[in-house]
């Protein structure tokens, strides 16, 4: 396996297919992201001092980790969300040829 510290997940829920698609289509579009991945999760959580639970769309994207700040930024541009869900996992191994593949198709 290929040694990955200059990739990442970057991962990101929303509540509509259509602010998914936003997102998805600035992330490729900027060429910030390889891949996006869409799951159908259901949330569980407190906010405002009140146990709640929602139907949303968890958004993996496989990127450069240079590229997080930018692709952050340009989430927060179009989500709906006031305190959206933005997060960084580093990869720290991979398979060669993917890595590849995620290097030749990001800026």
């Amino acid at each position: 396996m290929g040694k990955a510290s200059s990739f990442s997940l970057l991962m990101t829920s929303v509540d509509t297919r259509q602010a998914a698609d936003l997102i998805i289509a600035r992330a490729l579009d900027l060429k910030l992201a390889a891949c996006v991945q869409v799951c159908a999760v259901e949330s569980h959580y407190v906010w405002e001092g009140e146990r709640r639970s929602a139907p949303e769309l968890m958004l993996t994207m496989k990127i450069k980790s240079e590229d997080y700040a930018d692709l952050a930024a340009a989430i927060c541009d179009v989500h709906p969300y006031g305190t959206p869900e933005i997060l960084r996992i580093d990869i720290v191994e991979g398979d060669p040829r993917y890595l590849d593949w995620l290097r030749a198709v990001t800026r």
